[in-house]
């Protein structure tokens, strides 16, 4: 498995994994939520190489660092695509799959390595029994940022890189984790995600502020 890091540094507390384990809520009869036959294994070597050459020419222009480790990051800085630091992981679904895949990015203010380690997580998670999709939550366990209100995931379509990035090979969807409130995990739960991210829009959301208010 690979998590392709576009900019992040700290450490997730061990709060992270159980409250992963303990937290997923999946919305059923949402668009692209969950689904028959899938699942969150490791993709083949070819296939995780065609991912990672798609996320790389996304990223044309900007400086790319990885390393190897359980999980390879890439590191992105920002450039002419984005402006904002970005981590995508590649290699969350099973070379025996044939149905559609799943890989996620995340957008951040700063290069840290907290975000690597969060990234890690969701991963993992996805890939252990847990498959994420668009509308999808999931708890922290702690605040993504120090001082941020925003202590849970929200599985999206990745707006900010836009469908160029989101389409990747090998059958496989790139899909944006948002940092999020517990009132907008609320609030998505009483009126559904659509009528969050409608929210987001009026409010014009900063997603990498990791000190911004709530939208409810």
């Amino acid at each position: 498995m690979r998590v392709l890091v576009i900019g992040a540094t700290g450490t997730i507390g061990r709060a992270v994994p159980e409250a992963l384990e303990a937290g997923h809520e999946v919305l059923r009869g949402e668009p692209g939520v969950g689904g028959a036959g899938m699942n969150g294994e490791a993709l083949a070597g070819g296939e995780v190489s065609e991912v990672e050459a798609h996320v790389r020419a996304f990223f044309a222009g900007h400086a790319v660092e990885a390393t190897d480790a359980d999980v390879r990051v890439l590191t992105v800085s920002p450039g002419p695509r984005v402006d904002s630091w970005s981590y995508v992981t590649v290699g969350c679904s099973d070379e025996e799959h044939t149905g559609l895949r799943r890989e996620f990015v995340m957008t951040g203010h700063v290069r840290d390595e907290r975000f690597v380690d969060l990234m890690t997580m969701l991963a993992t998670y996805h890939r252990t029994g847990h498959p994420l999709d668009v509308g999808h939550s999931l708890p922290i366990g702690e605040p993504w940022l120090p001082g941020s209100r925003c202590d849970h995931l929200l599985i999206s379509v990745p707006y900010s890189h836009g469908p160029a990035l989101e389409h990747a090979p090998a059958l496989t969807r790139i899909l944006w984790a948002l940092p999020v409130t517990p009132e907008e995990i609320a609030y998505r739960r009483a009126h559904g995600t659509e009528a969050l991210e409608q929210l987001f829009d009026d409010h014009a959301l900063l997603p990498t502020d990791p000190h911004r208010e709530s939208v409810v």
